[in-house]
């Protein structure tokens, strides 16, 4: 099997360096309720990757929703080591960036190409949201 790899241009609004396996959704979250700070398991009901772990994982979803205590949240999930590696976005909002910031997670928002519909759960992942770069490497089935 040959890798093929992908590059996208974003917006950095984070920055930093992260790589791992994609996660990916098509349904905003929220982190207050939605998300287990403990575990960084998905838990809330109904959510199309409910029962997923987030931890270590490069989160590809469309926007955060829900309560400003979302980004506290971000923020007790990197002290318990359960955060993402990082986190892409077609649109971020403040509750998102807010606790990415404290939280130390790199964020990409506003990539050309819409991550959702080019990358897979499982792909691999490394964003260098310094500049704005998200790497895919994908495997040929």
């Amino acid at each position: 099997m040959r890798s093929i790899e992908i590059e996208i241009k974003g917006r950095g609004l984070i920055h930093g360096i992260a790589q791992g396996e994609a996660l990916v959704t098509s349904q905003p979250i929220s982190f207050l309720g939605g998300v287990d700070p403990k575990t960084g398991l998905i838990i809330e009901k109904g959510h199309e990757i409910e029962g997923s772990n987030i931890t270590k994982k490069i989160l590809i979803f469309p926007n955060g929703k829900g309560s400003t205590v979302g980004s506290y949240t971000l923020f007790a999930m990197a002290k318990n080591g359960t955060k993402p590696a990082g986190i892409i976005n077609r649109k971020t909002e403040p509750i998102i960036a807010a606790g990415c910031a404290i939280a130390k997670i790199p964020l990409i928002d506003n990539p050309e190409i819409d991550p959702i519909k080019q990358i897979d759960t499982g792909d691999f992942v490394i964003i260098n949201s310094s500049e704005g770069l998200i790497k895919i490497k994908k495997k040929e089935t």
